[in-house]
This record gives structure tokens, C-alpha cells and sequence, in this order.
């Protein structure tokens, strides 16, 4: 695969692109690289679209040294590799905290964004208790912080793990002892308890929305009640994926997808050709 990236001034996001037709950008979550989407961007591209799947501020093949890491700032990247990629009008494929990112990168250009597929979505402000604070900080330290993340990422797998979660949980590792990626992800975590600043615009978006929750994802006390009220929210379509955690589309592909390619199909026939 080739590794591609683009210039941010600051720094650099990496990412690749696979296939021709329509674009589709992909947008991970934190603490994770882009091939979380390594059973996603196949059937999108054998469908017929151009994919790209790009790495968050500090993590994987993007580089550290940026003065921000909140959704606004992802958003921006969005963007900008939706012009440097044509221009769009492009489906952005996000999952947990790139789904932030999405909302608002739809909000700013609606017109370069054709429709949204929100994966475990984070549609609300953050409500940690001090204890849960606490304990996420202390996760967050090193020297244990690496290994631990790794490992809690097993948990959110609680249907079916895919076969090669291994292997990806080895890329995470690998990314976050890369360069100074631990410390960007620390910001970018703490950010996100802090703040989103999508949730407090819903109900402004206008834009096509596909939600996708796995019914026993550990990131929500109640998960498909959670879906339900992102999608009324979001006037958006509704998948609940049964025995699916956070990562329904590495779970249960077969599920997924096909509602996924339906979706984008039917968004990218009525956007306006760029």
C-alpha cells in the first residue's frame, strides 16, 4: 500500500487511496490507526468508489507537533484532503471520535460533504464521573500507557473479534511508540473529555447520516438506546448490530457493509457533481 501524505503546515496526515469513482474518506478513532477500516474499504472500493482512509493528528502515519488535537482541527484535515482529493462532494465514513469530526467538517462545507456514516458515535458532551476521570488518567500515564491501551482495546470486541486483532492491536503499539504519538494521543484524549463540540449542533446538520451502533458496545450504559437517540437527533438511518462492541464494522463486516454500500450509493447518485 502506498503511504501518501498531506501538508498541514504544522505537520503532516497520512493516508492512502484505493479504487476510482466517487470519493469516500474514512476517519478512525483515537488511540487507533486507519486500517481499523481494513475490512470497510474493500467493499467500498469493489462497489466502486475511491476510498481514503487517513491517520488522526499523531497517530499512525501522521506526524506529531500540532497545536491541536480537538474535532475541530480534525475536521480541517478532513477537508483539506477532500480538496487536495478533487474536491468532492465526498461520504465520510467516521467511527467514535471521527465522528465528531464529520459533524463538523459537514457543518462548515455542506456543500464537499455528501453524507455521513457514523460509527459509535459520541453525540453527547462528556459525563465522567471524578472516579472514571481519574482511573482514564491514570491509563493515560506512561510507562504502562502503551501496553494498556492496547490491551483495553480487546474489550470493545466483544462479539466476534475479527481473526487478525492481533495484529492490529500489534500496529496500535507500534504506532503509539512512534515518534512523540504517545503524548499526541494523551492530548487528544483529554481533549475529549473535555469537550465535543459537535454535540451541542445536531440538529443544525442537513446532511444525508447513516448510524451505525453495536448493541453491546462498552462505551455506552445503554448502546442501542444510544444509537436510537443519535439518530433522532441526526434525522439519520439506524443500523443496531446485535452482540457487536465499538467496532461493529471489524466484528461483523457482513453486516455492515452492505448497509453501508447501500447507504453511500444512494447518497453519492443525489449529490450535485463537483
Amino acid at each position: 500500500m502506498n503511504i501518501l501524505h498531506l501538508d498541514r503546515g504544522q505537520g503532516r496526515i497520512g493516508y492512502d487511496v484505493q479504487g476510482e469513482g466517487p470519493l469516500v474518506v474514512c476517519v478512525p478513532g483515537m488511540g487507533d490507526v486507519r486500517s481499523v477500516f481494513r475490512f470497510t474499504v474493500p467493499a467500498l472500493r469493489d462497489a466502486g468508489y475511491r476510498v481514503a482512509t487517513m491517520d488522526l493528528r499523531g497517530h499512525g502515519d501522521s506526524s506529531d507537533g500540532f497545536d491541536r488535537y480537538d474535532d475541530a482541527a480534525i475536521a480541517t484535515d478532513l477537508l483539506a484532503l477532500v480538496d487536495h482529493l478533487g474536491g468532492g462532494p465526498a461520504v465520510v465514513v467516521g467511527h467514535s471520535l471521527g465522528t465528531g469530526a464529520g459533524i463538523l467538517a459537514a457543518l462548515a462545507e455542506p456543500g464537499r460533504i455528501a453524507g455521513l456514516a457514523l460509527i459509535g458515535p459520541f453525540v453527547r458532551e462528556p459525563d465522567f464521573s471524578p472516579l472514571a476521570r481519574l482511573a482514564y488518567r491514570l491509563m493515560l500515564l506512561r510507562p504502562w500507557g502503551p501496553a494498556v491501551w492496547a490491551g483495553y482495546y480487546r474489550r470493545f470486541h466483544p462479539g466476534r473479534p475479527p481473526t487478525d486483532l492481533a495484529e492490529h492491536q500489534a500496529r496500535i503499539r507500534r504506532s503509539l511508540g512512534t515518534g512523540d504519538h504517545w503524548r499526541s494521543f494523551v492530548r487528544t484524549a483529554r481533549t475529549a473529555m473535555r469537550d465535543r463540540a459537535a454535540a451541542r449542533r445536531l440538529t443544525e446538520l442537513r446532511t444525508p447520516t447513516l448510524v451505525v451502533m453495536g448493541e453491546k458496545d462498552a462505551d455506552f450504559p445503554d448502546p442501542p438506546a444510544e444509537g436510537r437517540y443519535a439518530a433522532a437527533q441526526l434525522r439519520a438511518d439506524l443500523l443496531l448490530v446485535p452482540d457487536a462492541g465499538h467496532y461493529p464494522m471489524a466484528e461483523y463486516p457482513e453486516v455492515v457493509n452492505p448497509t453501508l454500500v447501500r447507504f453511500v450509493d444512494r447518497v453519492t447518485a443525489s449529490a450535485p457533481v463537483s
